[in-house]
């Protein structure tokens, strides 16, 4: 079979020297005989009707269209994609004979893409927002809003240049392909700013991605040998709890997300890193109201712990921080039943990979090390060996404690 690669690449380049050679020629002709053979040239290569004055303004857009997704782009723009993509948009061109769909669909793709991180840009953001939150209001479906961006971005750049800035944008970039659906978009939306959307998605679904997808981050950017972790911010909004018109929403995410980053530089505030005796939660700072739930790092609405106690013997104080993600089970039945006594149960309030944290009514005394059987939904039952790392009496209601447990690997 004939190799027919080379000769189409020739005549690829052929035609665009041509074309290129044709926009220089145009600039040496006064206006009125340029819009004549511009008139005469549309109507053969694209088949369509222009008068002069529009000929004239369709090649003024082409070479500013050009231009723009040069720079956009940082790479030379074929000039017979652009005229296909402006008389596109124009809603002129009814047979695109200059190229084929594929092509033209390619080109409108990297105009919407960020070349940096290859997510979708802001302008897309704001065209699939309009269209997904009509969507929510027209099936009645939530939709959540994440507006995220990296916390000490500036501090990178400016102590380790710009090269390891642009790597942690597109390590960014990455963690998010890497775990969103294929039903969510991802989009940067400004320097160090990414935005989310999540569609059929709650507060307490979009707030456990979010803390998936910052502790993902900070592991992949170990490699990066900073002096310090690089992790993200962010905050959530949700339609229609918080809200049915879009500025409103993404105001109000942008809000949560600024009020976590400021909590994070005042001293006196909660620290980065989520205590790993409160269980994932952030405590509001002093005088604050609580936190909706809207926050980066928050988990479903639950009341912070009253009282904290290290378990005395233990290898992990109370004020270590946490290192696994924490998965909230409120609503799923599961629970533990102590080992050789079937009446003492406790439910099961999260799980992570390095331990659960358990429901108690007062009176329980549990032991600081004790054998327990697992029940969790569709797996099957299973024997563990925990250690009690901390109390937390849960306030409201019923005496009853929050009690954390690492799991003992033998």
């Amino acid at each position: 079979m004939p190799n027919t690669t080379e000769p189409l690449r020739s005549q690829t380049g052929a035609e665009d020297s041509y074309l290129d050679l044709l926009s220089e020629t145009l600039g040496n002709l006064d206006r009125p005989a340029r819009g004549q053979f511009l008139q005469k040239f549309f109507h053969t290569m694209a088949q369509v009707e222009l008068t002069e004055a529009l000929s004239l303004e369709c090649w003024d857009q082409v070479l500013a269209r050009r231009l723009e997704l040069a720079v956009s782009l940082t790479r030379p723009i074929s000039l017979k994609a652009v005229i296909v993509d402006v008389l596109a948009g124009a809603n002129v061109l009814r047979v695109p004979v200059l190229m084929e769909y594929g092509e033209l669909k390619k080109l409108q793709i990297n105009a919407a893409t960020d070349a940096l991180t290859g997510l979708y840009n802001r302008r897309l953001f704001e065209e699939y927002f309009s269209k997904e939150l009509n969507r929510a209001k027209r099936y009645h479906q939530q939709l959540a809003v994440l507006i995220m961006d990296l916390h000490r971005f500036k501090e990178v750049n400016d102590r380790f240049g710009h090269l390891i800035g642009d790597q942690a944008l597109q390590t960014a970039a990455a963690t998010l392909r890497r775990i969103l659906r294929t039903s969510d978009y991802a989009f940067r939306i400004g320097g160090d700013e990414f935005a989310l959307l999540l569609p059929q998605s709650d507060r307490e679904q979009a707030n456990m991605l979010g803390r998936r997808i910052c502790a993902s981050y900070e592991a992949a950017t170990v490699p990066l040998k900073l002096d310090f972790p690089l992790t993200l911010d962010y905050g959530v909004s949700v339609y229609p709890d918080d809200g049915d018109h879009k500025e409103g929403l993404q105001r109000l995410a942008d809000e949560r997300l600024y009020q976590l980053k400021n909590a994070n530089r005042n001293p006196a505030s909660s620290p980065r890193v989520v205590p790993f005796d409160t269980g994932g939660v952030r405590p509001p700072p002093a005088g604050a109201a609580a936190n909706p739930g809207g926050v980066g790092n928050s988990a479903a609405p639950a009341p912070a712990p009253a009282v904290v106690a290290a378990v005395p013997g233990s290898t992990r104080p109370a004020s270590e921080t946490r290192k696994w993600e924490r998965v909230s089970l409120f609503g799923a039945r599961a629970y533990v039943v102590l080992a050789g006594d079937t009446d003492r149960t406790a439910r099961v309030v999260d799980l992570s990979y390095g331990g659960v944290a358990l429901q108690a009514d007062a009176g329980m005394d549990l032991p600081t090390i004790f054998q327990a059987v697992l029940h969790l939904p569709i797996v099957p039952p299973v024997r563990v060996s925990l250690r009690r790392i901390y109390e937390s009496r849960i306030a409201g209601g019923e005496p009853r404690f929050r009690v954390g447990c690492a799991l003992i690997r033998r």
